[in-house]
């Protein structure tokens, strides 16, 4: 798609402390925003180095059962409550796909904790106790999901090691329906064919569930996107955006101040809470639609 089209920048790769070590030669991850390889870096062992707190947020989500926001990251699911970071299970595991998906139920793919005997690239992977362990579903050793959406009983699944759209019905089997290089995605919660992505080549649309993409005209450079009752994005430049008709027309709101990691939305009572991982900054909350935001937790 689009090869006519000039390339696209690529977006910034975390930068690793000097107190972290690269595990095994030759070993390479890939960025959820970016396709370049990059070493694969993680601590040596558990508090022998400095807290590395959020570096490079792969995915937010609300756990339903406490109200309690997560972050999963380059180095580690953390949850983020009154201020106060913990890291799960004092685990490192590189959690590069990640969905909330029921009290205490957790979707996830990318690369283990080194300490763990597991493959390079974990699959898609299931933790039904907030993430303090973690069971196998399916493409162990073969996929490294770095989108992750569970709507219409289904699993929309991007991976970045085939740069192929996925969907299943279960978790466990899937449907290959096409190539493209995602950044993020968002489906419709009314309609389960209709997909809008963040891509390489600029803002897509999908009208049978992914299968075909046809470009959104006009649409912002997107980063990271979130569908509840309105279609809510950050562009790489860090502007909110929303849309009302599916992703044909657009909206500016407010300005996150930097670039875009994740984004999720979450609904509390009569509230909702829009959160945003900025790079370099912090996890940003907004409670009025992306026009204003507040530092939700900040390790800087």
């Amino acid at each position: 798609m689009g090869d006519q089209q000039p390339a696209r920048p690529r977006r910034r790769l975390a930068v690793v402390a000097a107190a972290l070590v690269v595990v095994g030669a030759g070993a390479t991850a890939v960025s959820r925003h970016g396709q370049e390889p990059a070493a694969r870096a993680v601590p040596l062992s558990a508090g022998e180095f400095p807290e590395p707190g959020i570096e490079h947020t792969h995915g937010l989500g609300v756990d339903p059962a406490d109200g309690v926001l997560y972050a999963a990251t380059h180095f580690g699911l953390l949850r983020l409550e009154d201020g106060r970071m913990t890291r799960v299970a004092n685990r490192y595991q590189d959690t590069m796909g990640f969905e909330v998906i029921g009290d205490g139920r957790f979707l996830g793919s990318g690369h283990p904790d080194f300490r763990e005997d597991n493959p390079p690239l974990l699959g898609l992977i299931e933790s039904t106790d907030g993430g303090q362990s973690w069971t196998p579903l399916s493409l162990r050793g073969k996929a490294d999901f770095h989108a992750i959406e569970n709507i219409h009983d289904r699993v929309y699944a991007y991976d970045s090691t085939s740069e192929t759209f996925m969907v299943s019905d279960d978790g466990r089997t899937w449907e290959r329906r096409s190539q493209l290089v995602v950044l993020d995605f968002a489906v419709s919660p009314e309609d389960p064919e209709l997909v809008v992505a963040a891509t390489e080549d600029g803002p897509h649309r999908s009208t049978d569930g992914g299968r075909t993409w046809l470009p959104l005209a006009g649409a912002p450079d997107l980063a990271v996107l979130s569908w509840d009752h309105e279609l809510v994005a950050v562009s790489q430049d860090g502007g909110v955006h929303a849309s009302g008709d599916q992703g044909r027309t657009w909206s500016a709101r407010g300005r996150v101040g930097g670039e875009p990691e994740a984004m999720t939305v979450a609904s509390a009572g009569a509230g909702r809470s829009l959160f945003v991982a900025v790079a370099e900054s912090g996890i940003l909350e907004s409670k009025d639609g992306g026009q204003t935001f507040r530092m939700f937790y900040g390790d800087r």
